[in-house]
């Protein structure tokens, strides 16, 4: 349900443009997406207009990405939504807006990579090229990339609910990949920067292998366990050591076993979100729950050997 508490059409975003960014007002108008944050309206052929609509949060966040993003994006293997212009809220519409870059592709939950050692040193090249120094002044993540133990009430909560709805089939093997990161020597070095959210709705595919990143709203610096977590989530069966050996500098053992930990909670968060999406719950995404299912299974398959 939106909160913003206007309706957000093409007529809205048009107008808008015209108080605005009067140069990009006539260009061709159509929905792209509906996001957790933001909806996304492509604008011509280049373009596209976020707008936030379900989230308080989403305004902060367009803003994070419209400061830090541009200077980000120089130098990335794939392509990013590069913040273009800024939309200050108005009479017409209450909440800041966002012009981006539009990027061609697939989301990941929808049209999965199928090639895996393409899929594997893409994701590793691009982790690499995005993982650098962070300044002093970088932000901070919204609750996600602290201490791994912090989450245990969160963790013990979502694996008993999926255990007792039939969703997770091994909890105890699922307990016992999060134990060990949640135990594992925290990071010492340089905070980097991270995406933040890479989660399969948030990577873009084409003809089988990544094509694109998208929503860097919850951009933020720490440790990189946090983002290396999404291999488990996004590569097909057999990627995962490629993409460690192409990652650089290589992740050492306490790094991937807190990135472990990391996707036991983005596999449970998807899988109670694709099974709300099942049972028709609004807010619910019925595309989450296989990549989140298969993830877990790949995590805990050397526990159960």
């Amino acid at each position: 349900m939106t909160v913003t508490g206007t309706d957000i059409t093409a007529d809205l975003i048009r107008d808008l443009l015209r108080e605005q960014h009067p140069d990009l007002a006539d260009r061709p108008l159509k929905l792209g997406a509906l996001g957790w944050d933001n909806q996304v309206w492509r604008l011509g052929d280049d373009l596209a207009v976020r707008m936030p609509w379900a989230t308080e949060s989403a305004d902060a966040l367009l803003r994070k990405e419209h400061t830090w993003l541009p200077l980000l994006a120089q130098g990335l293997p794939l392509p990013v939504p590069v913040p273009q212009r800024l939309g200050e809220p108005s009479a017409r519409f209450p909440r800041p807006w966002l012009v981006t870059t539009w990027v061609p592709g697939e989301p990941a939950d929808r049209a999965p990579a199928t090639r895996p050692e393409e899929a594997a040193d893409t994701l590793a090249a691009f982790l690499t090229a995005f993982h650098r120094r962070a300044p002093e002044e970088a932000p901070m993540g919204r609750d996600r990339g602290g201490r791994l133990a912090d989450t245990a009430e969160g963790f013990t909560g979502a694996l008993a609910r999926a255990a007792e709805l039939g969703l997770v089939h091994d909890p105890d093997a699922v307990r016992a990949v999060w134990e060990d990161a949640a135990a594992a020597p925290a990071w010492t070095g340089p905070r980097l920067w991270l995406h933040g959210d890479l989660h399969p709705a948030n990577i873009l595919t084409t003809d089988g292998t990544f094509s694109g990143v998208i929503d860097f709203g919850d951009l933020f610096a720490g440790d990189p366990a946090f983002d290396l977590a999404c291999a488990w989530l996004l590569l097909p069966d057999g990627a995962i050591d490629r993409f460690h050996a192409a990652y650089h500098p290589a992740p050492d053992p306490a790094t991937l076993r807190r990135a472990r930990g990391w996707a036991v909670l983005r596999a449970l968060a998807g899988i109670h979100i694709g099974h709300a999406g099942d049972q028709g719950r609004p807010g619910g995404k019925p595309t989450w729950g296989p990549p989140g299912q298969a993830a877990l299974r790949r995590l805990t398959a050397s526990v159960r050997s």
